[in-house]
């Protein structure tokens, strides 16, 4: 499944868990998609969404 948002683009992003002592080692922030069906140029499709685009509803839901 596709990580990036079909509305907003968002996709995974670097960076760096950091510990108490300091230790620094790379992780992974992923968005949280979901493949839902919306409505789209009047068509019911399948598309990968994030939640954020979801609750602010830049889709309609089918």
């Amino acid at each position: 499944m596709s990580k990036v948002c079909s509305v907003c683009g968002k996709h995974p992003a670097a960076g760096r868990n950091v510990s108490h002592s300091h230790r620094v080692t790379n992780r992974m922030f992923h968005p949280n998609i979901q493949k839902v069906k919306a409505v789209v140029d009047g068509s019911v499709q399948r598309v990968n969404v994030c939640t954020k685009c979801m609750k602010a509803g830049k889709i309609q839901r089918s």
